[in-house]
Formats: C-alpha cells, sequence, structure tokens
C-alpha cells in the first residue's frame, strides 16, 4: 500500500510587538506571562525605561532584568518596529519613510505608511501619520486621492518615532547620520512632533490619545506637551477631548473663510461648516495666548488668496488666541491648483500681521521627494500597479 504525504506550508503569526505599547500594555503583556502582580510596576518601569530611553530591541541587552524573565519575554513577545521600505532624503536634509507595518488579521502583507522628518538649526519635526491612507478628500491635498485603509493602532503611531529616532541616531549611543542632517544648537534630533502626515488624527481619537500618552510620559521619550501639535480638518466634537485628555497643541487645517469655498477644499465643512468649527476653538480647553491655536491656510492662486480673504480671515478669527501658517501650495501630480505668487502671499500675510497676528510663510521642504505639506502619499500602489501591467504585457 502506498501513502502518500501532503505537507502543508502555515504561516507562523508573529510575535506581538511590545515596541510601542502603554504601560498598561505592557502590565498586561508581563501578566500574561507569569509575572506576579507585586512585581509588574518595577518590571513596566524596566522595559520601559529600555524600549522609549534606550531604544533597545533585544530583550537580551536589558541587562538589569533577569535572565529568566528576558527568556519568558523572547519566547513571547518582540521588540520589532515597522520596516522601513524606503528612505528619501532632500536636497534640504528633510528625510521621508516608506514604513510597512505588521499584517492585521488576513492580511497576507503589512499596510504601508509615510512620516517625514524636518530638520532645522534649533530643532527636529517629525510629521507622523495617523491612518493608513486618508478619511477625508480634501481637494489640495495628494494624500487626500489615497483611500482610507483603517485606522493605525497607538503602538503603530509610536513605531513611527522609534524608527526615526534609530536612523537618525536620536537614542544614546547611536551616530548622527552622515549627513550631518540634525539640529546643532545641542537640542535633541526629534524635539516636536507633528500630526500632520497621512490621515485625520481625530477621526482614530483614542489611539492618537494614547500614544500621546506614550510621547509625553517623562521617564521614556519624554516629549513636551506643548511641542506635540494635532492638525485637524475639523472634527468638531472631539476637540473638547483632544484639549481635556491630551494637553497637545491644536492646529486647525482652515484654508477658508467661507463655507461654499470651503465646502469644496475640505469637504468636512458640509459637516462642521465654519462658524461652528471656530466657537469650538473659542471654547477649547487650555487656549490662550501662550498655547496659541494655529490656522493652517494653504495659499491657492485665484481660490482663497485675495487681500479680501485676509481681512475677513482677521475677522473670523476675533477672540481666539490664534497665529495664521501661510502654506505655499505644494504641486503634486494630477493637481489643477497652483502656488500663490510670492508678491501675493506677502500682501495677504501682511494684512494678517497688521491686525495684530503672527502670520509666518511656511518655508516649503522636501518638495523634491514629494514629502512637504499635502504631498504625503505612499507610491507603492501605483508601482505594484505598473509591475502587473508589465506582467500582463509579457
Amino acid at each position: 500500500m502506498t501513502f502518500t504525504t501532503t505537507i502543508v506550508s502555515q504561516r507562523l503569526e508573529p510575535k506581538a510587538s511590545l515596541a510601542g505599547a502603554t504601560r498598561p500594555e505592557l502590565a498586561a503583556a508581563l501578566g500574561a506571562i507569569g509575572v506576579p502582580d507585586r512585581e509588574l510596576r518595577m518590571r513596566v518601569a524596566q522595559l520601559w525605561h529600555w524600549i522609549y530611553f534606550r531604544g533597545m530591541t533585544d530583550f537580551d541587552a536589558m541587562a538589569n532584568v533577569g535572565k529568566g524573565l528576558r527568556r519568558a519575554l523572547a519566547d513571547a513577545y518582540s521588540l520589532v518596529r515597522p520596516d522601513v521600505v524606503a528612505e528619501q532624503v532632500s536636497r534640504d536634509g528633510t528625510r521621508k519613510w516608506l514604513l510597512r507595518l505588521a499584517p492585521v488579521g488576513a492580511q497576507a502583507e503589512g499596510a504601508e505608511i509615510e512620516c517625514v522628518y524636518i530638520p532645522e538649526s534649533d530643532r527636529g519635526t517629525l510629521c507622523v501619520s495617523s491612518q493608513v491612507g486618508c478619511t477625508l478628500t480634501c481637494a489640495f491635498c495628494h494624500t487626500g486621492t489615497q483611500k482610507l485603509v483603517r485606522n493605525l493602532n497607538a503602538s503603530e503611531i509610536i513605531g513611527q518615532i522609534l524608527v526615526a529616532r534609530e536612523r537618525i541616531g536620536d537614542f544614546p549611543g547611536l551616530p548622527p547620520p552622515a549627513d550631518g542632517q540634525v539640529p546643532t544648537d545641542g537640542s535633541r534630533y526629534i524635539s516636536n512632533i507633528v500630526f500632520m502626515g497621512m490621515g485625520e488624527p481625530l477621526y482614530n481619537y483614542d489611539n492618537v490619545r494614547d500614544a500621546l500618552s506614550v510621547m509625553a510620559d517623562g521617564e521614556g521619550l519624554s516629549l513636551s506637551r506643548r511641542r506635540i501639535t494635532v492638525s485637524t480638518a475639523g472634527v468638531v466634537p472631539r476637540l473638547p477631548d483632544l484639549g481635556r485628555e491630551t494637553g497637545a497643541m491644536l492646529a486647525i487645517s482652515l484654508h477658508a473663510v467661507r463655507d461654499e469655498l470651503r465646502d469644496r477644499l475640505v469637504p468636512l465643512n458640509r459637516k462642521y461648516p465654519i462658524r461652528e468649527l471656530l466657537d469650538a476653538c473659542r471654547a477649547y480647553p487650555g487656549a490662550s495666548n501662550a498655547r496659541r491655536i494655529t490656522f493652517e491656510y494653504v495659499m491657492l492662486k485665484d481660490v482663497n488668496d485675495s487681500p479680501a480673504e485676509a481681512r475677513e480671515l482677521v475677522r473670523l478669527l476675533t477672540g481666539i488666541p490664534a497665529k495664521i501658517n501661510l502654506i505655499p501650495f505644494n504641486p503634486w501630480p494630477g493637481t489643477s491648483f497652483e502656488c500663490s505668487s510670492d508678491e501675493r502671499i506677502g500682501r495677504f500675510s501682511q494684512i494678517v500681521f497688521d491686525a495684530g497676528y503672527a502670520s509666518p510663510v511656511r518655508t516649503p521642504r522636501g518638495r523634491d521627494i514629494l514629502a512637504a505639506c499635502g504631498q504625503l502619499k505612499s507610491e507603492t500602489e501605483k508601482l505594484r500597479a505598473r509591475a502587473v501591467l508589465a506582467v500582463a504585457a509579457d
């Protein structure tokens, strides 16, 4: 009698990563491998230090953790971060990373996101994503042309910071990048975080809130809440929660002073119109002259850049501790918009400044690698589509 043996290939489930975990999640992970309740607080503090202050990716390197516990941790968990699929470095030193996340559920391959590092002499700003794709379809934004895939969890948001800090040498003992493109005044290489990457943060509020708690913890990443900015297109019901629960700085993607225009540029305006949004800003917890709300205003040629619109913007913001960040439009393939002229932007800025508001014009960074404001969008799907067509052609 002949027997036929069939070998079935199974995809092993990856170990859960503790890189990016909150304190309660670390406590739960330790409890699950038998760490007694009386030791949990101490063990969480140890792991927290190694993961977030030292940037360790190997349990065996945790010198003050017993060998038995290190072995148990390594058997059950990992410290895996998102994979760097590609890194681009702009002429101005801006870095953009395409990151692949771990597969979720039945996914054979993880989703991909982008984050951007912007070095200046006195600070280093990391622009992080909160969703894979975007919930919104803002007309001038390249990211908005990419459909929403899913929300990022808190660990995936924090994972972007861990990857960036490792890549630029911002953990103890690591060398800076060879090109030297980091702050030069002695500041930490990553001193500021902005939620201005892929996605609408307030449509992923719980995960963004939990990620903020990890970022601002003084025993780990230790970022000042006043150096963490959450940018929203105006999810009005979540604004009070953001102010009360996180203490983060708030930025509003405004871009228009009339509802009929903002309905077109920022379709979320149809749900939360300008008056309702600005009323929520006036009531925003913690807003003051020391903690001003930033209003982002992209400058679009012959669309929203007239002197009359500058004067109306000033009128609308009456009573709000605010500054206006004017953003020259960053072009991307297929867009119908153009950037306002320098003269037009200068006149707009002067009107706002003369009314008593700070009105800096943001210097475009990373345009040559599509890393500037409004340009983030993974090219992976496009590249894969080309590969499929090439195979079909053969």
